[in-house]
């Protein structure tokens, strides 16, 4: 069986990043929350991420609401 090679200009894998390729800091004052909240909450590249998730805990906590609500309701009569 064929072994495959890396990708095209991937480098070697035990070569660390450099600083300069990651996401930089805006503000020299910011907190670490603010930073986590930039970085991971309404980062652009995460919008779709966050958004599913956040979808998924409404239908979660609504299904909870419906059944505490209208839940006499399912039972035989």
């Amino acid at each position: 069986m064929a072994r495959r090679g890396a990708p095209a200009n991937s480098g070697p894998a035990y070569v660390p990043q450099r600083p300069s390729q990651g996401r930089t800091l805006q503000d020299g004052n910011e907190t670490a929350f603010g930073r986590f909240l930039r970085e991971e909450i309404f980062a652009p590249e995460k919008r779709g991420g966050n958004l599913s998730l956040l979808t998924g805990i409404g239908m979660f906590v609504g299904g909870i609401l419906a059944v505490r609500t209208w839940g006499e309701l399912m039972l035989p009569a």
